[in-house]
């Protein structure tokens, strides 16, 4: 068993462009590196795009924070692409990405296996659509089809995070906590907003973890950076195995 916790954080990014209009990937990434997050999972980040100057986001936020990235396209033109990414520099084990059920946009999740201290975790990121009914199709899937099981028949300890675009009065949501745990209703801090990150009205974001792992802490990251580098705020969970 691991003798510490681990620091998730998930983030909407918003293709690294601030509330300043400001293109920044460096400051999304001093944001991670302040939360000394051990697992980061962001959502609506730019690979090759050119109206983010043809960058790959994932690539150069991982390797600023010395870290390795795994990134899912939810949406390909040519070879500008949009998604999820997983960052991190604990060990991985599979990797699994794919399209969920969508109206509009082209939405996906993206799920890792990671080593800690010997134990395994599957970290699963998403970016749910703008339907409600889409949503449930979407969230329905992530909780039946196998994404939260991972490769193995044993149980693995879970976390399903992301822009679940899903307040907590929804059917999205209150299917999510049928089963699920939010990291933000665990601690003894009260839950928080997370979107529109200047006056956060309504909490978007969300961890949720299944009942072997443990959420010591969560917070929501609100400085005065995080205010400005995306239209969301991240979203902090200290997560530890049960």
């Amino acid at each position: 068993m691991p003798d510490k916790s681990i620091k998730l954080l998930t983030y909407n990014v918003h293709s690294c462009i601030g509330n300043d209009r400001k293109l920044d990937p460096g400051r999304i990434a001093s944001v991670i590196a302040e939360a000394e997050a051990d697992i980061v999972a962001l959502q609506e980040v730019d690979v090759l795009r050119r109206r983010t100057g043809g960058v790959d986001q994932a690539h150069t936020i991982a390797s600023l924070l010395k870290m390795q990235a795994h990134f899912h396209p939810a949406l390909s033109i040519a070879e500008e692409q949009y998604g999820d990414a997983i960052i991190t520099a604990l060990p991985t084990g599979a990797v699994k990405a794919g399209p969920l059920p969508s109206i509009g946009e082209a939405r996906g999740a993206l799920s890792v296996e990671l080593l800690v201290g010997g134990r395994k975790l599957l970290v699963v990121n998403t970016h749910l659509g703008l339907r409600g009914r889409e949503r449930i199709r979407q969230m329905t899937t992530l909780l039946n089809s196998g994404w939260l099981h991972g490769s193995s028949d044993e149980p693995v300890p879970s976390i399903l995070c992301g822009d679940f675009n899903a307040v907590p009065s929804s059917a999205t949501y209150r299917l999510a906590t049928r089963s699920l745990t939010d990291a933000q209703l665990a601690g003894n801090a009260a839950p928080r907003a997370t979107f529109p990150s200047r006056y956060p009205l309504m909490r978007l974001d969300h961890i949720f973890v299944t009942n072997d792992l443990v959420v010591e802490r969560a917070s929501v990251l609100e400085t005065r950076l995080t205010r400005v580098a995306s239209d969301h705020l991240p979203l902090l969970a200290e997560i530890s195995f049960a």
